[in-house]
Parts: structure tokens; sequence; C-alpha cells
């Protein structure tokens, strides 16, 4: 069985049932998905800025038990260091929440599935798996 680290976007689009969440499924189907501590937080975020209630929260909560979180550790904030600075280097920058991704996908060596591949273009060693909008 295959193991992934899942963006934030694409763990969205499939809890919405937007279309492009379809384009994931069959990675994911069978598949030990993983999502970092900054996807949580994200969608956590997601649910407090349009103000959902306890329900829809827990909705959401129930909807993420399909993945495994990884939580921060010494080695992920080293990680992270180093991706922030290697984009940096390049002359490009990258959203701090997407840097804690990708570093989670690095150290685990997991492929990032991701529809948003143009914003981990520049980080060495990191699997984008990215489905085309058809």
């Amino acid at each position: 069985m295959r193991s992934f680290i899942v963006d934030t976007d694409v763990v969205s689009y499939i809890y919405k049932g937007d279309t492009r969440g379809g384009l994931y499924e069959n990675h994911l189907r069978v598949s030990l998905s993983s999502i970092s501590f900054m996807t949580l937080a994200e969608l956590d975020l997601w649910a407090e800025s349009h103000n959902w209630g306890e329900q829809r929260k827990a909705e959401l909560a129930l909807f993420l038990r399909r993945f495994a979180v990884i939580e921060s550790s010494r080695e992920l904030c080293r990680m992270w260091a180093t991706v922030t600075d290697q984009v940096r280097r390049r002359g490009r920058k990258i959203q701090p929440g997407d840097a804690w991704i990708a570093a989670t996908a690095l150290l685990y060596s997991l492929p990032l599935v991701t529809h948003n591949a143009a914003d981990f273009a520049d980080i060495t060693g990191l699997a984008v798996i990215s489905e085309p909008d058809k």
C-alpha cells in the first residue's frame, strides 16, 4: 500500500464534493493518506472564518479521521527551515503553510498530492502528484 501526504486543497475538494477532488480519489482510495498538522490548522481556520457551528465542525472532524495527522517535531522544524531557505535562495517565496506541508512530505520521504503543484516547484527532492483539470 502506498502512502501520501495530502495537501489542504485536495482534502478540501474531497470534503466539499468539488469535482476536482475526484481527480485524486483513485490515488487516495488505495493508500495510507496523511496530512500535516498545518493542513489541520488551515482547515480549522477555514471553519472559523466561515462561522461554522459546532455540528458542521464535528462533521469536518469526522471526515478528517480518514487521514493520519503528522504532528510537529524537532526534525520537522529543521526540515521546514531548510525548505523555506532553499526556496528563498532561488529567489522565490513560499507560504509558511506550504513549507510545513512540503517539509512533512520530505521528512517522511512521501509524495505530496496537491492540485497546486506550482506552489512546490522549487523544492529539491519533493515528489509531487498533481492532476490537471480535465
